[in-house]
């Protein structure tokens, strides 16, 4: 039996990356500023901490409606002091259990409050970014995690591209109404995920126009759909509020 000989595979690639940019369509990738990387990261490492304080804090607030019978609001959990488990739970072993979620909680509350300290003294929010504190939900630290994140609004040509990135958009094909395939779900900036989330169920609380949308999406669907449906809206809003560098508004998102 005779052996074949199969041409190189970093050749074929080589061949295959010249024609591409013969033909000027080759991809680029950007790369972000080394000296941003660090403040990035540590922001980051505030979103960890903030999932982790949620945790907890919903763990606790479980552990009284089912033992007290009561519900305590999230803002009555984070006030609440070690001393407080012992007039909560009769048995020892709860009010232990207790203690340890307001210790983690209060904990970490200091460690992310620490950390925006430190971002907000050591960077300031470009000029194309600054409009991002007129959009209702963004405040200072998720502007400064916006402007991390993406860098440079100029990579993104279309708001269809920005939207992808931030994960606002479903990575579905369909073919005659009928779904054919599924994309990576997984791709894009799960940060910027986070943080359109999070601006959204802040716009909920403050914005009539916004909780009206809620409201809307929330009926024919769930709290979870709605709450991406409004943040996919106020990505959207964001990329040309940052490529435009103009300040929000309202009648334009909310017609």
């Amino acid at each position: 039996m005779g052996l074949r000989l199969v041409e190189p595979t970093a050749r074929r690639d080589s061949f295959w990356l010249a024609h591409m940019r013969r033909l000027n369509i080759l991809p680029e990738g950007y790369i972000y500023p080394k000296e941003e990387r660090p403040v990035r990261d540590l922001l980051r490492r505030r979103l960890l901490f903030v999932k982790h304080r949620t945790a907890h804090i919903l763990s606790l607030q479980s552990m009284v409606s089912r033992n007290i019978g009561t519900n305590m609001s999230c803002y009555a959990i984070k006030i609440l002091e070690q001393e407080a488990a012992e007039t909560l739970f009769e048995s020892p072993y709860l009010v232990l259990a207790a203690k340890s979620n307001i210790a983690v909680i209060h904990f970490l509350k200091e460690r992310i409050k620490l950390i925006e300290k430190a971002v907000k003294s050591h960077i300031t929010l470009r000029e194309e970014f600054k409009y991002l504190l007129t959009v209702p939900g963004i405040g200072d630290i998720l502007a400064l995690t916006i402007m991390l994140e993406v860098g440079d609004i100029n990579h993104f040509p279309k708001v269809g591209d920005y939207s992808s990135y931030c994960r606002c958009v479903k990575s579905e094909r369909f073919s005659n109404g009928k779904k054919k395939d599924e994309n990576n779900r997984k791709n894009g900036n799960r940060y910027l995920s986070w943080a359109y989330v999070e601006a959204a169920n802040f716009a909920i609380r403050y914005c009539p126009h916004a909780q009206a949308f809620y409201q809307r999406k929330m009926a024919k669907s769930n709290g979870i759909v709605a709450i991406k449906a409004l943040g996919s809206k106020l990505a959207r809003a964001s990329y040309y509020i940052m490529r435009d560098q103009v300040a929000y508004d309202t009648s334009k998102l909310f017609s």
